[in-house]
């Protein structure tokens, strides 16, 4: 069997990557990271310079494959809303492209639960929850327009399988566990409301399992949406003291207001979006909103329908990450 990964230079996808070839399937990926990508085409795996962006190169890409994992987006709190939308939405139109041209066995697209947040509390929120009228951020509304174009994909007759996986960490993990590190190293880690706001993370390898899950999956799963994350939410200063102790490092933390620590933010991104509209502020109202707001999900359909089961935890998870961090 032979499968394509967009994305696969990613944290995610260089994961899944290596497990599908271990269980023994062909895998080519598709990514912008070349150094990673030579490195994985050393373990025997085929890489692409291949664009999402452009139509022609991906139903090249896709030719001859039997599963096609569309990992690849631009994920990202802050940037321009067109690099978003030729990334997240043309770049998953030219994927549905090429598998429907290509006769695809499945595709599995990977999305994001941002789709569901707002400046609340949102617990335990199902797929079929009503989603906020207005988007977070562009990379929120550009998932869910991206959404929208697999929805239109499987009622013309392409099998697919959607997850969204909450919050990845685990080693390779250069962004939820690193920003905070060296946040803690500068200037200490906000804390808004102590610490209480509950964050549902999923350790990298059991997002995985969902996806090699959603490959087989019965026909009845097609055509829809799957929460994926490990399934215990946590308050944010006990994973915090967990993560620092593991690693042997004091943890500095600033206890902060939601409105102040808002305020900042709002005349940061205003700053920037006049100023230096090329780079990105050091934080933004949405991370303050992931610092204060409670999102965690429901994630019993995929246990029933997919048979997912998250198998590390969150500590097992931690300590993994830790070892790996030391080791760089």
């Amino acid at each position: 069997m032979k499968v394509l990964i967009t994305g696969g230079t990613g944290f995610l996808g260089q994961k899944l990557a290596i497990r599908l070839q271990q269980i023994g399937y062909m895998v080519t990926i598709v990514g912008r990271n070349e150094k990673v990508g030579v490195g994985l085409a050393q373990k025997g795996m085929e890489f692409l310079r291949a664009d999402l962006r452009d139509s022609t190169q991906m139903k090249r890409a896709i030719k001859g494959k039997d599963y096609v994992f569309h990992c690849g987006a631009l994920s990202a709190p802050w940037g321009h809303y067109s690099n978003f939308y030729e990334t997240n939405v043309i770049g998953t139109e030219n994927v549905i492209a090429g598998c429907m041209f290509h006769g695809v066995r499945r595709l599995i697209h990977v999305s994001s639960p941002s789709i569901y947040f707002e400046y609340r509390n949102k617990l335990n929120v199902t797929e079929t929850q009503q989603l906020p009228r207005q988007m977070v951020n562009y990379y929120a509304k550009t998932k869910y327009m991206a959404e929208q174009r697999i929805d239109d994909a499987f009622t013309a007759g392409l099998p697919v399988v959607t997850i969204r996986p909450r919050a990845i960490f685990g080693p390779g993990d250069t962004t939820i566990f690193p920003r905070l590190i060296r946040a803690n190293q500068r200037f200490g880690i906000p804390l808004i409301d102590g610490g209480q706001v509950l964050m549902d993370i999923t350790y990298v390898e059991n997002i995985v399992e969902a996806l090699i899950l959603a490959m087989d999956s019965a026909p009845e799963t097609l055509g829809k949406k799957y929460n994926i994350s490990n399934g215990t939410p946590v308050p944010l200063i006990d994973l915090l003291q967990k993560l620092f102790l593991i690693m042997g490092l004091p943890l500095r933390t600033r206890p902060v207001t939601f409105s102040s620590a808002y305020l900042a933010a709002l005349f940061l991104e205003t700053f920037f979006k006049i100023f230096m509209p090329n780079h990105e502020p050091p934080f933004t109202c949405y991370t303050v909103g992931l610092l204060s707001k409670s999102l965690t999900l429901n994630i019993a359909t995929a246990k029933k329908e997919l048979g997912f089961e998250p198998k590390i935890s969150i500590d097992e998870g931690l300590k993994l990450f830790a070892d790996w961090w030391r080791e760089q």
